[in-house]
């Protein structure tokens, strides 16, 4: 079950996520159960990670996008050209989302 964001807080985590660099790299095999791994793995470490995506059809990369947020109950921050951006929280919750905008602000 993926995350549902406010816009004020997926605007938040991609300010975060811009100095990112891609930590998973999805290749011409697809979203295979290690991509799954690692990309859980990277999320529990991280809380938010880029991923890259190889190949050029959006629509795959869109389901990607969609299927990994499913699967590891991850937030879509953000989906640019190849570069997939998720949040998902960890027990550490090393980012804390703003409740409002005005705390954005702030």
């Amino acid at each position: 079950m993926k995350i549902e964001l406010k816009p004020f807080q997926r605007k938040h985590l991609q300010g975060l996520a811009h100095g990112l660099n891609p930590v998973v790299m999805i290749g011409n095999n697809g979203l295979t159960d290690a991509v799954i791994r690692e990309i859980a793995i990277n999320l529990d470490a991280h809380e938010l990670i880029k991923v890259r995506v190889l190949g050029d059809d959006r629509e795959a990369r869109v389901a990607m996008f969609e299927q990994i947020c499913e699967d590891l109950g991850a937030a879509p921050v953000q989906h640019i050209g190849k570069l997939l951006v998720l949040w998902r929280p960890s027990d550490k919750e090393r980012i804390v989302l703003p409740k409002n905008k005005q705390a954005l602000k702030g």
